[in-house]
């Protein structure tokens, strides 16, 4: 019998200092929309082998996505780059805050191998922030973007950004590589920044989501956003404004989950129903696409949205 398995459960560690001072609060109930099926063991099993032979670090993991058991049992994994330790200490996050190690000049070439070995059509490539490197990591990320070209040359590849806040230049590098898709993640409102992240600047991530539509008009691009975490529905149509005034092709909105209880808690399950409704209201902005619902996450279904942007833009436009 296939059971109901939480997945938020599925990692977690010590924390930054700075985290034991969010409230410690008691966790809400979940929903029954929350719930997720447990993965089937076999292709699960087969996509762990393949990033543990290859040695790497998955956001599914480190970020403890709900999602891990459907995507695995596809063999669609979100590679994480640049080791598991984070230089921010964003108080949503579950990858682990501290100082890194320095970078392995061969994880580029093995990404490439696996995703080889996957035989994936589309994959999703993110990172820990590197705040301690003078490019933010960005000749990393473009080095593992050529390295998956060399060795899955049909695959198309979208990368999840940090902001590059202070390191001039580590966008144009990134672009330089000829990603399909640039993702960066606003994450929440503009009034809830500095509690939620409080490393980022909103209107410096809004400028770098312009910046990657400029470089390279042939390129998507992507944001994706949590609710629950107590902002309010005019201030997350005036994000969509917002993000479309950066030209940002696709939007996506999911349900924040809690990893702790030393995270940022809970204000409230937002329903499928509402989902709907900011779904509807961002299509009617322009986006291109728009996925919104409770376990809607930034890689959620990527391969297949990469194609329904593509036809979303071929499409003619409305009279």
């Amino acid at each position: 019998m296939v059971t109901l398995l939480d997945m938020t459960a599925v990692k977690t560690r010590p924390r930054h200092p700075e985290r034991a001072r969010l409230p410690d609060t008691s966790v809400l109930p979940k929903p029954s929309w929350i719930r997720v099926r447990a993965p089937g063991a076999q292709a699960f099993d087969a996509t762990r082998a393949v990033l543990q032979a290859h040695a790497l670090h998955t956001v599914c993991e480190e970020a403890a996505c709900p999602n891990i058991g459907e995507c695995w049992g596809k063999k669609h994994a979100t590679i994480m780059i640049m080791g598991d330790i984070c230089t921010r200490a964003c108080a949503f996050c579950n990858v682990a805050t501290g100082r890194p190690e320095a970078l392995d000049p061969s994880e580029p070439e093995r990404v490439g191998n696996a995703i080889a070995a996957l035989n994936l059509t589309h994959v999703v490539v993110t990172s820990v922030d590197r705040d301690d490197l003078t490019d933010g990591g960005a000749a990393h990320v473009a080095a593992t973007i050529e390295a998956i070209r060399k060795a899955a040359p049909s695959t198309s590849i979208e990368v999840l950004t940090p902001d590059f806040l202070k390191k001039p230049g580590g966008l144009d590098i990134v672009c330089g590589a000829r990603p399909d898709v640039v993702n960066h993640n606003m994450e929440t409102v503009r009034s809830l920044y500095r509690r939620i992240r409080p490393g980022a600047r909103y209107d410096h991530s809004l400028a770098l989501l312009a910046a990657a539509k400029t470089c390279d008009r042939g390129l998507f691009t992507k944001s994706g956003i949590m609710v629950g975490l107590g902002e309010t529905e005019p201030e997350v149509l005036a994000l969509m404004d917002d993000l479309r005034g950066a030209d940002v092709d696709f939007l996506t909105i999911g349900q924040y989950l809690q990893p702790t209880r030393k995270h940022a808690a809970i204000h409230r399950y937002v329903t499928p129903d509402e989902f709907a409704a900011y779904r509807n209201a961002a299509e009617a902005k322009g986006f291109l696409l728009v996925a919104a619902s409770p376990l809607t996450r930034s890689s959620y279904h990527a391969a297949d949205d990469f194609n329904r942007l593509k036809a979303a833009r071929r499409a003619p436009l409305p009279h």
